[in-house]
């Protein structure tokens, strides 16, 4: 199994996803998280309810839910996330709070923040679900969405930054495409790097996106217990 199961009771299942494979693929006979995860439970089609996903390309840490009363209360706190989105007034009693790690390419940002200063980003992503993308729109933009996320440099070096993220919001693609707009596009990323940084990625050998969902944080659905789960496999840090 490509996954590394991380905690398994009977409401849950926790593992490490690595990159390159989806988590639910609709193409037949095309490998997935659910898929494999379903041959690992065993029995006649086992209930897993995908709760959150990951793009294809990035690794990380995911949550499954075994029964659908877990799924309904995780789905609850995934969907309210840090309970910080904009029209919140109070963040509420139970969230899901997701960071990412990222390599972001800073060959054409003018003001990179020092390291340990945390910065907001704040725009509106419009989806275009023919294209399976996503764009930064002017506020007010007919279908788009507020999308919020918080980041601070961690290490610079070169024309390079490793820099952790914390999601406010959970959008489609949200983080490639802001950090993109912020001209701190991801190394490794073909759809949404500019031509430099993909020149720089190829530079340094690197092929896929350089973004992994570093740790993941819920309550359990049955005890209420916080389960927080981080992880040192990054692909990408030697």
């Amino acid at each position: 199994m490509k996954s590394t199961i991380l905690a398994e009771d009977k409401d849950i299942l926790v593992c490490y996803k690595p990159p390159g494979i989806a988590v639910q693929s609709a193409r037949l006979g095309e490998p997935d998280m659910v898929s494999e995860l379903k041959n690992y439970l065993g029995g006649k089609n086992p209930y897993l309810g995908v709760v959150h996903r990951l793009d294809q390309p990035v690794s990380g840490n995911l949550v499954f839910a075994k029964t659908p009363a877990a799924a309904a209360t995780l789905s609850r706190q995934a969907s309210h996330e840090t309970g910080q989105e904009s029209g919140k007034k109070k963040k509420p009693a139970a969230f899901m709070e997701k960071e990412y790690c990222a390599l972001v390419f800073t060959g054409d940002a003018e003001n990179l923040p020092e390291p340990g200063l945390s910065v907001k980003l704040e725009d509106y992503l419009l989806r275009d679900g023919r294209k399976n993308t996503s764009a930064v729109v002017p506020s007010g933009t007919k279908d788009a969405k507020r999308a919020e996320l918080v980041y601070e440099v961690k290490e610079k070096k070169e024309k390079q930054a490793l820099v952790k993220i914390r999601l406010l919001t959970g959008r489609h693609h949200q983080i490639r495409v802001q950090f993109a707009h912020a001209g701190l596009p991801l190394l490794g990323d073909a759809r949404y790097g500019t031509e430099k940084s993909r020149e720089y990625s190829a530079g340094k050998g690197i092929t896929n996106i350089c973004l992994c969902a570093c740790r993941l944080s819920f309550y359990h659905p049955a005890t209420g217990r916080r389960m927080d789960f981080q992880t040192e496999e990054i692909p990408w840090i030697s």
